[in-house]
Formats: C-alpha cells, sequence, structure tokens
C-alpha cells in the first residue's frame, strides 16, 4: 500500500479488499492495521483509505457470550490455561454447535432404526439443509453441507487517527449487506470507484487501444525479438561444435593390434579332425564340428575381451577419411536396435581394412533354412519374419534410411534365435568388386528390385522400396525352404533371372507361389510386396500391422516361443550323431544351472514341466537385509566400473558363503542384499538358526574385505533380522522373479535401516525363535521407533556361544 501511495495513482479510482478471516490485522486496540512503528507510517495511513477488510464476525448472542466465559474458567481450571484469542473462542463455538448438532442427528436415526447402528452417510445427509440454535447462534447448514455465516466489513472510520471500526455486517442468511447504526463507508473519491476502468482490465477498450501501444512495449518486443536469435544461434553453434568434437574423436576406429584373432588350429585340434562345411549360397559359409562344441558362421576376432565378427574390406586398398565417410561412421555409432547387429567400429588400418560388428553365433537366416538340426515350423517362422520387419522399419526411420543390400545371409540369428540385420549403411565401404558377367555377381543381385537393376547409376544404399522387395524375395524363401527366387518347372540360372527382372515385361517374371506351403494372406502380401510398381509396395510400418493381424494363431509370447525354439533344437539335436547328443546334454546342464541361479529349484523345475507356479504361503521364515554404511559417499568418489567391481567382489564373497548353509538368496539392489530362510523347502524351526549363523559369518567376512581402490578403508555392514510369515511366488513371464510379500518383509528392512554399522539386529520374534537353540548370544537393545511400525523391541545378536560346523 506505501508503495501504491508512492506511485501517485489516484486513490479515488482503487479499493483494495484484504481478506484477514480471523482479523489478525485487528487485535490490537486501537485498531490499526497499517500501523509498524516506522517511517512509513504516514504514506501508510493515507494509502490505507483505500483499504476495507473483511473479517468473520464473531457471535454476539449472549449465549455465546456465556459459553466463552465459561470455556475461559474450565481453561484455567482444568487445564491451567489462559484463553485470550477471540480466533479459539470462535473455532471452540462453532465445534460445540457441532457436535451438538451431530447428536441431535445420530439420536433422532437412532430412534427411527430402532437402536441399529445407523451408515455415516445417513447421518451425514440428515444434517444437511438444517437449521439449529446454538451456542454461536443460528447454525444453518446449505444443502451441500457448509454453514452459512455473517462477515464485517472494517473501514477507516476516523483518518485523523486512522483507527478501523466495523461499519457493516454481511447477513448470510438475508443475504443483505446490512450497515452499522451510524456507521457509512468511507470512499476517497467520495463514492465507491467504479466497476469497470475506462480502458477496461486489459485495455482492449476500442476508445484506449491507440494509447496502449507505448515505447516500452516496442522495446519488450525487440529485447525478445533479439534473445530469441541468440538463443538459436547459440544452440545452432552448440550443436555444431558437438558434432565437430564427434566427428574429430573418431570413437569408431580401431587399431588392427587391439584384435585378438583365433587361433584355429589350436581349436580343430582340440574339437576334431571330423568336420563338416556347409557352404550352400551362404556369404560366409558354415563350420561345424561333428562334436557340436562350437560353430563359426563368420570370421571372428576377440576385442576387448569380446568374440566379434569382422568383415573385410578387400577391395579397398585403404580409407580416405572424407567428411562424408565421418558421417556414416558417426551415423553407424549411432543407430542402435535390438534387431540391428551392433556396429562395434572400423579398422583402416592398411590392409587390414574392415568392419567389427556384433557376433551372432547362430549365423544368418540362409544357414537356419539349410541346416537340417533345426525344424522351421509357423510359428518359429513367423518370429523371424517379425524381427525382419522391425529391425527394417527401424533403419527406414533412422538416419540410415534405407539397407540396399537385403539378403537371406544378411539376415543373422543370435544365440536366442533373435534375428538381426546386418550389413547397412557404409556405402563409402561396400563397393561391388569388377565381377561383371560371373554366376557370383548375378547370384547377389537376385534380390534387387527391378527398378535399382535396370538403372545406370543405382544409389549405392538402395532404396525404402527396394528394401520391400528384397524383403519379399526373403519371404519368398521363408515361405518355401526352397532357396532363394524358387521357380517351378525347369530352373533359370540367376544370370537369366535377373536379366529378365530387370527387363520388366509382360508377364514379370517372379518366384513360384504354393498354396500347401503358405496361407493365402502370405502369398498376397509377397505379390503386394514385389510389384513392378514401386509406389504399389506398402511400408514396413504397415507390414507390420498385416503381420500381427495374420499370425494371430501362432500367438506372441516371446518366452513361450523361446521355450518351444529350444525345445525343437533339443529333440533335433537328440536325432544326431553319438558325438553330438553329448555336447547338448552339456549345454542343457547350463542352462539348467543358470536357472536353477535365477529361481529356486523346485520352481524351476515346475516350470520345465509346464505347470503354473502358484503363490505359497509360509507360516515362519526368517529374512535377512543387510546394507553399507556410507556407500553413497563411497560411490560419488568413486568411478562407476569401480563402484560394479567392488559390488561384485563384495556380493562375490557373499554368494560363497552362504552356499554353506540352508539359504535363498532373493535378490541384491544396489548394496542391498536380502536373503531368506525356511523357503522355498521348509526347514521347521532351522530358519533362525542358519539366518543368525549366516549373518554372523558374513560379518566376520566383511571386517577383513578389503576394497581394490580404496584397501585402507573398511566396509560397514548393517544387517538387520525379522521372523514371521510370507507369500511367496513367481512375479511376471519376462525375466521372471521369485518375490516374497508380506508385513514381514517390511519389517526386516526397518530392521536394517534402524540399526547400526556391524552390529545384527534382531527383532523380538527371531529372538523368540533363536531361544529354542540355547546357544546364541542376545544382548537386549531396548525399544526403537520404526518408521510405520511404532516402536519395537530390538536386541543385538553377538554371536554363538558353542562352535558349529555348517
Amino acid at each position: 500500500m506505501v508503495q501504491f501511495w508512492r506511485e501517485g495513482l489516484p486513490a479515488e479510482d482503487y479499493v483494495f479488499f484484504f481478506m484477514d478471516l480471523f482479523g489478525r490485522s485487528l487485535d490490537e486496540q486501537p485498531a490499526r492495521p497499517w500501523y509498524r512503528g516506522d517511517d512509513d507510517d504516514q504514506a501508510a495511513r493515507e494509502a490505507f483509505r483505500s483499504v476495507k477488510i473483511l473479517t468473520y464476525r464473531e457471535p454476539q448472542n449472549p449465549e455465546y457470550k456465556e459459553f466463552v466465559s465459561q470455556l475461559k474458567i474450565d481453561a484455567g481450571d482444568k487445564f491451567n490455561f489462559t484463553i485470550d484469542d477471540s480466533l479459539i473462542n470462535g473455532i471452540a463455538g462453532s465445534f460445540y454447535d457441532g457436535v451438538m448438532l451431530y447428536s441431535h442427528v445420530l439420536n433422532e436415526t437412532l430412534e427411527q432404526t430402532g437402536g441399529l447402528r445407523p451408515h455415516g452417510d445417513v447421518i451425514t445427509k440428515r444434517m444437511w439443509n438444517r437449521t439449529y440454535h446454538g451456542v454461536t447462534g443460528l447454525v444453518d447448514i446449505d444443502e451441500n453441507g457448509d454453514r452459512e455465516i455473517d462477515f464485517a466489513l472494517w473501514d477507516m472510520t476516523d483518518t485523523d487517527t486512522g483507527v478501523f471500526q466495523i461499519v457493516c455486517v454481511y447477513n448470510t442468511g438475508r443475504k443483505k449487506l446490512l450497515l452499522q447504526p451510524g456507521m457509512v463507508i468511507q470512499w476517497p473519491g467520495g463514492s465507491a470507484p467504479q466497476d469497470i476502468p475506462d480502458c477496461g482490465f486489459k485495455n482492449d477498450n476500442v476508445a484506449c487501444l491507440a494509447r496502449t501501444v507505448t515505447m516500452h512495449q516496442m522495446v519488450a518486443v525487440v529485447v525478445c525479438f533479439i534473445l530469441v536469435i541468440i538463443v538459436t544461434v547459440t544452440i545452432f553453434i552448440y550443436r555444431k561444435l558437438k558434432l565437430e568434437s564427434e566427428l574429430a574423436a573418431q570413437l569408431w576406429r580401431i587399431h588392427w593390434e587391439d584384435i585378438q584373432m583365433n587361433n584355429m588350429e589350436k581349436v580343430l585340434r582340440r574339437a576334431c579332425s571330423r568336420l563338416t562345411i556347409s557352404m550352400r549360397g551362404s556369404n560366409y559359409g558354415s563350420l561345424l564340428t561333428m562334436e557340436g562344441n562350437f560353430q563359426i558362421y563368420a570370421k571372428t576376432g576377440y576385442y576387448k575381451g569380446n568374440i566379434t565378427a569382422i568383415k573385410y574390406v578387400n577391395n579397398k586398398k585403404r580409407i580416405e577419411l572424407t567428411r562424408k565417410v565421418l558421417f556414416e561412421l558417426k551415423h553407424m555409432r549411432d543407430v542402435q536396435n535390438e534387431h540391428l547387429t551392433r556396429f562395434i567400429g572400423a579398422c583402416i588400418d592398411p590392409p587390414n581394412i574392415c568392419i567389427i560388428t556384433e557376433y551372432c553365433p547362430r549365423g544368418s537366416l540362409q544357414d537356419l533354412m539349410e541346416s537340417d538340426s533345426i525344424t522351421l515350423d509357423w510359428m518359429f517362422r513367423y518370429s523371424l519374419i517379425n524381427d525382419i520387419v522391425k529391425g527394417m522399419a527401424f533403419l527406414h526411420n533412422s538416419v540410415i534410411v534405407s539397407h540396399g543390400n537385403l539378403k537371406s545371409s544378411n539376415c543373422v540369428v543370435d544365440s536366442r534365435f533373435v534375428l538381426k540385420i546386418t550389413d547397412y549403411g557404409l556405402a563409402s565401404f561396400h563397393r561391388d568388386s569388377n565381377m561383371d558377367d560371373t554366376h557370383a555377381y548375378y547370384a547377389r543381385k537376385l534380390w534387387t528390385a527391378p527398378e535399382l537393376l535396370c538403372a545406370e547409376s543405382p544409389p549405392p544404399c538402395g532404396s525404402q522400396k527396394g528394401d520391400i522387395y528384397s524383403f519379399s524375395i526373403v519371404l519368398q524363401e521363408l515361405a518355401l525352404l526352397r532357396g532363394v527366387f524358387y521357380l517351378e518347372g525347369d530352373p533359370l540360372s540367376p544370370k537369366e533371372i535377373v536379366e529378365r527382372v530387370g527387363r520388366g515385361e509382360c508377364p514379370y517374371l517372379r518366384p513360384s507361389l504354393c498354396s500347401q506351403s503358405h496361407s493365402e494372406d502370405l502369398a498376397q502380401l509377397m505379390q503386394r510386396c514385389w510389384s513392378q510398381d514401386p509406389s504399389d509396395r506398402p511400408e514396413f510400418n504397415h507390414i507390420k500391422l498385416l503381420l500381427r493381424k495374420h499370425n494371430r494363431g501362432y500367438g506372441s509370447n516371446i518366452l513361450d516361443n523361446l521355450l518351444s525354439r529350444m525345445e525343437q533344437y533339443a529333440n533335433n539335436l537328440e536325432e544326431q550323431v553319438e558325438e553330438r547328443t553329448q555336447a547338448y546334454h552339456e549345454e542343457k546342464r547350463k542352462a539348467e544351472a543358470l536357472l536353477y541361479q535365477i529361481l529356486p529349484h523346485s520352481v524351476a523345475e515346475q516350470l520345465k514341466r509346464g505347470e503354473t507356479v502358484q503363490a505359497e504361503a509360509f507360516d515362519s521364515v526368517t529374512i535377512y537385509f543387510s546394507d553399507i554404511v556410507g556407500f553413497t559417499a563411497i560411490s560419488a568418489e568413486s568411478s562407476p566400473m569401480q563402484v560394479v567391481t567392488l559390488l561384485n567382489d563384495l556380493y562375490t564373497c557373499f554368494d560363497a558363503i552362504i552356499d554353506n548353509f540352508d539359504v535363498y538368496k532373493v535378490e541384491t539392489i544396489g548394496d542391498a542384499y536380502m536373503v531368506v530362510s525356511g523357503l522355498p523347502v521348509r526347514n521347521g524351526k532351522q530358519h533362525g538358526r542358519e539366518i543368525a549363523r549366516m549373518s554372523l559369518s558374513l560379518l566376520e567376512a566383511v571386517k577383513t574385505f578389503r576394497i581394490r581402490h580404496r584397501p585402507n578403508q573398511q566396509l560397514r555392514l548393517r544387517i538387520g533380522i525379522h521372523s514371521g510369515p510370507v507369500c511367496a511366488g513367481v512375479v511376471g513371464l519376462k525375466m521372471p522373479r521369485y518375490c516374497l510379500f508380506g508385513d514381514t518383509v517390511n519389517t526386516a528392512s526397518r530392521m536394517e535401516s534402524n540399526g547400526e554399522a556391524l552390529k545384527i539386529n534382531v527383532s523380538e520374534a527371531t529372538r523368540a525363535v533363536l531361544e529354542d537353540f540355547h546357544c546364541f548370544q542376545l544382548e537386549l537393545r531396548g525399544d526403537v521407533e520404526m518408521k510405520g511400525k511404532g516402536r519395537m523391541r530390538t536386541y543385538w545378536l553377538l554371536g554363538e556361544s558353542s562352535p558349529h560346523t555348517p
């Protein structure tokens, strides 16, 4: 208000309403809300002539005054408390009237129901639309359950002293503003300001529009425009500098000496001298030992400890790092998808110019179709087709734009039977050798679209519509399993096929269809994809929808498909020679061992039998929780790799220790470690003893544990134990987890979080279990406040009085 006065604005044009419900600004007598006792009081008093204060009106009836008097007496006598605040009086009176009104309504309801306890909603609705005479006067509750109360309007009645008084009262019941006797509202201009300013609240009055465009507004517009330009230029320069730094860093570059090549002679001697080689149309060929110990479908090597696929660029003596080539390599690093082989890097050290990508041990789709050891049923085929469509749809929407060389040999399958697209991008690296008019040259062109065959200089990476045509040829391969571009009757040579397709003469030459081998919907999809007119071919996003509609009968559960594929693979392997059967059993043992690491043995056996794992309740188990005190500080002062190494070393140590006890490790989350005993196999009351002994062993081990990068710092482990009932079951289908539920889990977590470093905090329930063994040393810690649990009695587990051999 002082600022308003100093601005020199006309006081007669403004009025300010202050909402001070309980009149805190008017408590002092005389009521001068503007008074502060400083140099601004004079200006404030003048400004407050335009101020009106709206407050709750304290009841004036005799019943209320008698109630307040008795309230003050009772507060002093019974509670030694002095009431000198009208706010408390009003709240107490209103609360008293509310309780009395509720009591009256409750008595009426009980009479009507014959003493039966009524529902809360019934009583509440009876209190609405009701009038009741209480100590605060007339209590009028409207149809919404709100009480109608009166309000008082305060104004400066004496401009010399600046004292505020009640000038009028708004009566809610009568919906009227009633002036107090002898009072009148004071307006600085002699009358109330007009409701709407001359120019409107937003200066939208036509008569005032010409005055609203001021120099300040024009300056603001110019400044905003300049700021937008500066921000835009700054972002552009930042992105430009970042791009240039990424290009200059050459993060894709791999030096030849960093690649470790496989010693094939040692591998062959260790495996067997008898080998079978499949070269039926594959780009790489497939090398498979008779004992089945390894499979090599591409030239491989080790880079940073991981096996990778190496594709040599034999038609290039050197690679010139032009800006175009640098962009191609950067784009390859940026493109990441589960259905594209991951680009690791490129080596441009002559003469070993090559591309390093992710290695897929199952070989190419062409190898898979030619293999006799795997049966490609339609569920499997539809899964592979869907993988191709997902990968190509992503590729077409990425910076790579198109593949240009899609074929069954460029679709590789990883160890989980997930198909991935390879040999995409890097147009500067892929150049056809001078192999015109050779059988191999035309054999590689069988997947090429007719418009690209007849083009004088086709784009290096083809076109998106050309990829659709190539997909249709791959689709026909999968549907018939009779090789690429299968034709009934007299077969044509690859050169004859390519020349006839390129000429585009009617009738157009296309692969043969077989209604007995595939559905009519799939035949229509192939015909649309290899249409002569590129505009008639559907996009991959549309193909994805069509396939989803067509293959509903084969299911879409990835886990079921994977288990089914593995089952087929196992069944086919049993029919192979005796040497390969042994390798199959070894792989099966490893897979089962991994499954038993993820899920309890009994649960894993149920899943293997195809049974549904039902949730199971356990009456009594003991749960162990622990974490590292100060782990956040250690993480902040360590690199991510050092944190991973620390946790791996610690929990490898812990895992080795808990193998000596009848316990089950539930999970680790960060630095938290959770173990339970008594499930999934019940062990009577032994669960408390097993967890107690395990906790003592872990605590002893952590005292001698050393952090690699901080050898002088000791880890401070905090442990909590609690016993009680839980419910356990498998949750989810994708990466299923065996989880525990119940209040016992929460309490055990509270026991750990409220414990102390290098100590074992034990609950009263666990202490009762341990007392049956008469060999554990427990010390009463006392009652501890647990979040969400209240106060709980806890104990420290100090040790075991008698030696034991787990």
